[in-house]
């Protein structure tokens, strides 16, 4: 089932209208603030900082307190703090976030707040809130960038993502209202060589403009695609849009070549949100007036620009758990150049990113490494965790656990493991005080040794 692309966009106004994000409103002033100057953006950026720290002194007491240590409260009350005054807070860190959250959030924020887990590739789980600004700052700021390859909101996109293993009734509704707005979901969970040759005749049946999924999945797909000698006619597909790890060159050139359409990149996390998207022409665009972006040494300090660094964001549409000065573990490097379509936008050189793996069930189901992250990450008492997966029916799960953990915990981890890979699955559970990271110094969450077939090796790499 397909419906027109304005009819598609109606309905999505009236769902966001309903749930009071004025995500809209903002994508209307995103595609007016991109063309201010970069000293423009950046005045922009001045002045949502000093809402978003004006929210923060009278919610959040956590943040309140740093901000008085800091001398920056009376600033504050006038609107005067500056850029450059963020330098005098010192960073937050996820431990920060997770240790501290009854201090951090206002519960009082307008439209309420929603909580979410995290912990993604850190491996450092994460229970967070949202207000409605952040949600509609996400998503009119995806919006945006599909703009710039030509999707507008309503067109046809897939979806290779993350599924749930059986649908509820929740479920079912969610899958009726993503069709209503042009959207298609396949399960990026669950991608047997058979699951994946229907959704090859799905993508070709619903001729999508967009296809947007994790980098290693659809690259994964492409092979698969390859491999089968499949050749796609998708003539509407505009961009293939990556998320949630690096894109290797070798998989943007399989995705590109598979599908018929150039690939963009995107960066940017559940904690800290949709950060930047690539835009035509390959350079990396930050949400600039969404997000502040500081790249410090391994000493705290701001680097020279092209030069590598962690990447320190305050998220301006965070008031209702503010992230501000937070530490990403992401290593990147900003670019002093100019947006070569004319926006004012900061420019991301490069982003070293979350290194992640997929895993095999024993009926030769292949998953990304998220579906084993989701069913950690979910269950009370890991502090930290790694997945080892020793072969197709043994899996070691290295846990810190904190002081949450208990016997139910541990069967929820076994359950859930079982419910992804099947209840043959040997999991051995090992508890430890601290998980060190790989050689390289990379800390690795989900690691498989059970390798994919030969055909498919050139996607995961």
């Amino acid at each position: 089932m397909s419906v027109p692309a304005w009819f598609a966009r109606s309905v999505y106004r009236a769902q966001e209208a309903a749930m009071h994000r004025p995500t809209f409103a903002m994508l209307a002033e995103l595609e007016r603030t991109q063309w201010l100057s970069r000293e423009g953006i950046e005045a922009y950026q001045a002045q949502r900082l000093n809402r978003l720290l004006a929210s923060a002194l009278a919610h959040s007491p956590w943040h309140a307190d740093r901000l008085r240590a800091a001398s920056l409260d009376d600033a504050i009350g006038v609107g005067r703090v500056t850029l450059a005054d963020l330098a005098r807070l010192p960073t937050m860190n996820k431990r920060d976030a997770r240790d501290n959250v009854e201090t951090l959030v206002w519960r009082g924020a307008p439209g309420g707040v929603f909580p979410y887990t995290t912990g993604g590739s850190s491996g450092e789980p994460l229970i967070l809130y949202f207000g409605r600004t952040r949600q509609a700052s996400d998503a009119a700021g995806r919006m945006r960038a599909r703009r710039w390859w030509g999707v507008e909101p309503g067109e046809r996109e897939a979806y290779l993502w993350g599924a749930p293993v059986e649908l509820n009734k929740t479920d079912r509704i969610k899958t009726l209202r993503d069709r209503l707005v042009n959207q298609l979901v396949l399960n990026a969970f669950a991608m047997s060589p058979e699951r994946m040759d229907d959704y090859l005749d799905a993508l070709q049946a619903w001729q999508p403009r967009c296809l947007y999924g994790y980098a290693s999945s659809v690259a994964l797909l492409a092979a698969h695609a390859e491999a089968r000698q499949r050749t796609l006619h998708l003539p509407k597909l505009r961009v293939v849009c990556t998320t949630g790890e690096p894109l290797y060159p070798h998989q943007r050139d399989l995705i590109a070549r598979i599908f018929g359409a150039p690939v963009a990149n995107e960066f940017g996390s559940r904690d800290i949100g949709f950060t930047a998207h690539e835009a035509p022409g390959g350079q990396m665009l930050l949400m600039s007036e969404s997000h502040i972006i500081e790249v410090l040494n391994e000493a705290g300090q701001p680097v020279a620009p092209g030069q590598a660094g962690e990447a320190v964001i305050t998220g301006l549409a965070s008031e209702a758990q503010p992230f501000i000065r937070y530490r990403t573990g992401d290593v990147l490097r900003l670019s002093s150049e100019p947006v070569a379509g004319g926006q004012g936008l900061h420019v991301i050189a490069e982003v070293t990113g979350r290194q992640t793996d997929f895993v095999i069930a024993a009926d030769g189901r292949v998953m990304h490494a998220l579906a084993v992250i989701y069913v950690l990450r979910a269950v009370p008492g890991i502090a930290q965790f790694k997945c080892i997966q020793h072969a197709l029916d043994r899996m070691e799960v290295q846990i810190v656990p904190d002081a949450n953990w208990n016997e139910a915990a541990r069967n929820a981890v076994v359950a859930g493991l079982h419910v992804r890979l099947g209840e043959a699955l040997q999991v051995e559970l090992r508890m430890l005080d601290e998980i060190p990271p790989e050689a390289s110094g990379k800390h690795r969450y989900v690691v498989s040794h059970v390798p994919l077939t030969e055909a498919l090796k050139q996607a995961a790499a």
